[in-house]
C-alpha cells in the first residue's frame, strides 16, 4: 500500500520519483529540525511538524476540508518518541519538576480529549488560525524577555494549576503542539528558572499527545474516503513513519544543547522561532 501511496498519491495523482524524493527528504529534514526544538526548547516540535505536514499533504493532494486536521493528528502522533526523548535526558540532569507534572496531568488530558472533539466538527482555516494566535503570543513574551514579568513568585496549587493543565491540554489538540511552549511560559511567569521550565515542559509533552492521537484518530473515522491511504482517521502513518525515527534520534542533542545556553538566548531563539512559524501560516491562509 506504501508503494501504490506514493505512486499515485490521491485518487489517482500520479507522482514521480523525483516528487516522492523531495517530499521524503523535506520530511526527513523536517525530523532533524522537530528534534533539535524539541530538545532545546522543550516543545514537541509541532510548530515545524505541522507546517511540513501542511506543505506535504497539499502537494499530494489532500482535501482542504480535512488538511489541517490531518497535521495535527499526525504532528501529535510524531510527538510522542520525540518527547520521550527529550523528557529522558532533561531528567537525567536532575531539572524536572515532578509536582507540577503531577498536578497538570489529568486536567491536560481532558483538554486535549475536549480540543479533539472541537478540532473534528470546525473547519481547516480555524485550526489555522488558533494556530497562529497562540504561537504569536508566545513569542511576543519570549521576545520580551522581561524577568521582572511576574504573576507571582511560586507557583498556584489546586484549582489554577488544573485549570493550566487544561489550557495546555485544550490548545495542544487544535493546533498540533505538545503544550511545551505554552507551558514553558506560565511556569516563567511563577518565577521558575528557565531550565526547570523546559524540562518540566518536556515532561507534559509526553503526557498530552498520547490522549490526543486516540481522539484524533476517532474523529477522522468518518473521513476516511477524504483521507490518504494509511490513514488511521486524522493520523498519516506515512507521515509518523517518515519524521519520528529522525526526530529521536536528534532530540538528546538539542536537550544537551539547551543546558549550554544561557536564559536569554534560550528565550530569543524560542522567540524568532514562534514568529517564523506564525508568519508561515498567516501566508498559507492569504493564499488559500
Amino acid at each position: 500500500m506504501l508503494a501504490t501511496f506514493a505512486l499515485h498519491g490521491i485518487a489517482g495523482q500520479d507522482i514521480s520519483i523525483q516528487e516522492i524524493a523531495l517530499l521524503v527528504g523535506g520530511m526527513l529534514a523536517g525530523g532533524v529540525l522537530t528534534g533539535l526544538l524539541a530538545g532545546l526548547f522543550g516543545v514537541g516540535g509541532g510548530g515545524v511538524i505541522v507546517p511540513v505536514l501542511y506543505e506535504v499533504f497539499g502537494i499530494l493532494g489532500v482535501d482542504d476540508s480535512v488538511r489541517m486536521q490531518l497535521c495535527v493528528g499526525t504532528s501529535l502522533a510524531i510527538i510522542i518518541p520525540t518527547a520521550m526523548a527529550s523528557y529522558r535526558t532533561h531528567m537525567r540532569r536532575g531539572a524536572v519538576l515532578p509536582g507540577v507534572l503531577a498536578s497538570w496531568r489529568i486536567p491536560a488530558i481532558v483538554g486535549i480529549l475536549v480540543g479533539s472533539a472541537i478540532a473534528a466538527l470546525v473547519s481547516g482555516w480555524v485550526l489555522q488560525l488558533a494556530f497562529v494566535l497562540i504561537v504569536s503570543l508566545l513569542a511576543i513574551k519570549s521576545l520580551v524577555g522581561r524577568n521582572d514579568i511576574r504573576i507571582a513568585d511560586h507557583l498556584p496549587s489546586g484549582p489554577v494549576m488544573r485549570f493550566y493543565g487544561l489550557f495546555i491540554g485544550l490548545a495542544s489538540s487544535l493546533v498540533g503542539i505538545s503544550g511545551g511552549g505554552i507551558s514553558t511560559n506560565i511556569l516563567l511567569l511563577y518565577g521558575v528558572p528557565i531550565h526547570a521550565a523546559v524540562a518540566t515542559s518536556a515532561g507534559i509533552g509526553v503526557v498530552i499527545p498520547i490522549p490526543g492521537v486516540i481522539g484524533f484518530a476517532i474523529a477522522g473515522w468518518s473521513h476516511l474516503a477524504e483521507l490518504p491511504p494509511l490513514s488511521l482517521g486524522f493520523v498519516s502513518v506515512i507521515g509518523f513513519l517518515c519524521i519520528a525515527p529522525v526526530a529521536t534520534l536528534v532530540a538528546p542533542t538539542g536537550a544537551r544543547l539547551a543546558h549550554r545556553m544561557s536564559r536569554r538566548h534560550l528565550e530569543i531563539g524560542f522567540g524568532v522561532f514562534l514568529l517564523l512559524v506564525g508568519g508561515r501560516f498567516l501566508y498559507a491562509m492569504a493564499h488559500g
